[in-house]
């Protein structure tokens, strides 16, 4: 009795201040890090939630953007930093759920070395087109490819972004060829795009939105099952020939492995209070972002669900990093 009661006692010692450091969080500043450049979905999401967290604590919370690699740099860099909750990672699919994959080694393991926090948003990507390009759907972007093996450009983020392997799985069963130019982030691809300096670029639904409003480029086809309300008159992928056909990407809040559990759940309960909330909800749903909110088990499965996914993926294209 007397052993078990020192070891109860001895827990309780050891938890406190764990406890406390949670209790006690945040007491300077919090730094999310984007793992590409400024104006992108997930410098959006992160703005975001800086903005709504510095708002509930009266403690700041910036963004830092680290674009390089396809996010992997950045990645690796929260990946090391201390697991106090002060610096976290905005992560997307790139350099979670391929990049084990698509590299031999890898400076940090996905699975092992994060704690996810939250799923935040997830969003389709749309097909589109430089207005100078003579295709109207993808029977016809077939058709011209076709015509023109590897003259027609195709832009990304990066090689082994979402956007690469799912334009390269499309030319797989499409059979067709097309020269890929990859990017560091969405700013510059969106200028390019617009100067129709590339003629095919697959952008998130947010993204995609205001250049259709504004006629600087062409839809042809959403990569999700599902027509997008927002986008209603532009069809899916699956349903001009290729059935099945979805690829859809996502922002979620991850913490060095290692971060107290107490922190992990603080992180996302205020979150999904405050960026999840009605009013911001309906704001983000209406720019295009599908609500998530999946919490740290859930996103953990989530996660080694999609690297499955992708792996399958990358096998079956023969897909190689240059």
């Amino acid at each position: 009795m007397r052993h078990s009661a020192s070891g109860c006692l001895l827990a309780i010692l050891i938890g406190a201040p764990v406890v406390a450091a949670a209790q006690a969080y945040p007491s300077r500043i919090i730094r999310i890090v984007v793992p590409f450049t400024p104006g992108g979905p997930q410098d959006v999401n992160a703005r975001l939630i800086g903005q709504k967290l510095t708002e509930a604590w009266g403690q700041a919370v910036v963004v830092e953007n680290r674009a390089a690699a396809g996010g992997i740099v950045a990645t690796e860099y929260v990946a090391k930093a201390a697991p106090d909750g002060y610096m976290l990672l905005m992560g997307n699919p790139t350099p979670l759920t391929i990049a084990p994959s698509l590299y031999d080694k890898l400076g940090y393991d996905p699975q092992r070395q994060f704690a996810p926090v939250i799923l935040v948003t997830q969003t389709a990507s749309v097909f589109v087109v430089h207005p100078s390009v003579p295709a109207k759907n993808i029977k016809e972007l077939v058709a011209l490819a076709k015509t023109k093996p590897g003259r027609l450009i195709y832009g990304t983020s990066g090689i082994g972004s979402t956007g690469h392997l799912t334009i390269e799985l499309f030319s797989t069963l499409t059979g067709i060829t097309m020269t890929h130019v990859p990017y560091k982030g969405a700013s510059q691809a969106i200028s390019d795009m617009i100067a129709g300096q590339i003629d095919l670029r697959m952008f998130p639904i947010p993204v995609t939105i205001p250049l259709v409003k504004d006629k600087r480029v062409r839809p042809l086809g959403v990569t999700s099952l599902q027509r997008f309300p927002l986008l209603a008159e532009v069809p899916t992928i699956a349903e001009q020939g290729l059935p099945g056909f979805e690829s859809t990407n996502w922002n979620g809040i991850l913490a060095p492995a290692g971060t107290p559990r107490e922190i992990v759940l603080k992180l996302h309960d205020e979150i999904a209070r405050r960026v999840l909330a009605a009013e911001e909800r309906d704001k983000l749903m209406r720019e295009g972002y599908e609500i998530s909110g999946l919490g740290p088990d859930q996103y953990a499965a989530f996660l080694r669900a999609e690297t499955a996914k992708w792996a399958k993926v990358i096998k079956a294209g023969n897909v190689k990093v240059e």
